[in-house]
């Protein structure tokens, strides 16, 4: 991979994208083969089913707020903010000792590696590295790495997946998300896993997760776990830290500091999003290895975390989201229909091994399952707002307290939306705290 940084790029130039996703666009950086430009879209997705609705200047809020976060990873001095907070979260000493050595004094030293070079000023095409372009763009630009796809095969009547080829090769995307929880919130995977178990099965798998006793959502955590799905499986799925190891490709000391970087990592977006007055539960990484080299890597905007602010709601407290989560409770209590059809395409994807995004196309234009109903523009507006304002936090506009004031008075017109439509009480089973 060459050294030389891209300075310009001239947008008018570019070709088709190398890849079309459900919220950004990944083209070839013209005479740079080393490096990519991403173009952030006001698309969304949940429960995997790709584009399904856009939110107003998303593009824009999603390039700033990953071209913002990833500079504070690259910074020194953001991990020394980290140590600060480790010491003073009152962890397990043997958990703090852990995350004290190893991984953290390198980041003190250096900061963090990542795949993310700058932004591209929206009029001059200048690719910005530090602070923020004049002219902020949807484009940022960042190292470009090998992506490798497991093969489907066949093992005695059943699919699986062959991760072979990551333990040939020394340079690529690891094939995994990592999940850092702070804390469990009742839409997360892992307590709709945990309360479809039994007592003896509930207690292993909350052994697994690293948590001792009952799992209770709205509850922070004395420490924060972590979980790893499949990346670049058709649908994600699940992995046990065993077979994420299998899947990894890497040797258990470089996986170990993998992990390490993941839940350090959390932290400092953690202090980021506490600026808002936000509490982040949980978020997820992505890594790629580079010899010897760990590099955060992919996306980090409000797809990839769940941070809440806690408001009165009818005599109850209750915790309003500012990420996907809230796309998510909408289509559950307003979409339910359309939900059951989404999950019943998964089950039949799962059984015939076909991909989940072909069974619900072919499902819907049959008519077995209901068609991707439309969002109401109300509850989309509250969606932009709420990631303007984060927007306006990165880029200094607002200061912090301006900010919090005005996320609290979206979170209050989000509530207010779901009382309009007689949802309000299905609403609070699903985020009430109390």
């Amino acid at each position: 991979m060459s050294d030389a940084l891209p300075k310009q790029v001239d947008l008018r130039t570019l070709a088709e994208p190398l890849y079309r996703g459900s919220v950004q666009n990944l083209h070839e950086f013209p005479g740079q083969p080393g490096f990519m430009l991403c173009q952030t879209t006001e698309s969304g997705s949940v429960f995997d089913v790709g584009s399904i609705f856009t939110i107003e200047g998303n593009d824009l809020n999603r390039a700033l707020f990953r071209h913002a976060a990833y500079q504070r990873l690259a910074q020194p001095q953001t991990w020394h903010r980290v140590e600060q907070a480790i010491a003073k979260a009152d962890l397990p000493k043997d958990f703090e000792a852990l995350l004290s050595r190893g991984v953290l004094p390198q980041l003190k030293e250096r900061g963090a590696l990542t795949h993310h070079v700058g932004m591209v000023d929206a009029q001059s095409g200048a690719v910005c590295q530090q602070g923020m372009p004049q002219h902020p763009s949807c484009w940022n630009v960042v190292r470009r790495f090998p992506v490798m796809h497991p093969t489907q095969r066949r093992l005695m009547g059943h699919h699986v997946y062959d991760y072979g080829q990551f333990h040939q090769n020394s340079t690529y995307v690891i094939p995994l998300e990592y999940i850092v929880r702070f804390g469990l919130t009742t839409g997360s995977s892992v307590m709709r896993k945990y309360q479809a178990l039994g007592g003896l099965e509930q207690r292993q798998y909350a052994l697994e997760l690293g948590v001792e006793g009952e799992l209770q959502p709205w509850n922070m955590l004395p420490r924060p776990i972590f979980d790893f799905t499949s990346k670049y499986e058709p649908e994600d799925r699940a992995v046990s830290k065993q077979e994420a190891l299998l899947m990894s490709g890497l040797g258990a000391e470089v996986f170990d500091a993998s992990i390490q970087m993941a839940l350090l990592g959390a932290w400092a977006l953690r202090e980021m999003l506490e600026q808002a007055g936000l509490q982040l539960w949980d978020l997820k990484w992505e890594f790629a290895v580079d010899g010897d080299d760990l590099l955060f890597v992919d996306t980090i905007d409000a797809d990839s975390f769940r941070a809440t602010a806690t408001l009165p709601v009818e005599n109850r407290q209750a915790v309003v989201h500012y990420n996907k989560q809230a796309m998510r409770d909408y289509y559950r209590l307003l979409c339910p229909d359309w939900y059951a059809g989404i999950n019943r395409a998964k089950q039949e994807a799962a059984r015939s091994g076909a991909a989940f995004k072909q069974v619900l196309r072919q499902g819907q234009q049959s008519g077995e399952y209901p068609p991707t109903p439309q969002v109401a523009a109300e509850f989309l507006q509250i969606q932009a707002d709420k990631t303007a304002c984060l927007r306006k936090l990165v880029q200094g506009e607002l200061s912090a307290a301006e900010v919090s004031a005005q996320l609290r008075a979206l979170g209050l017109a989000e509530i207010d939306f779901y009382r309009s439509h007689a949802a309000l009480e299905a609403w609070l089973k699903l985020n009430a705290v109390d």
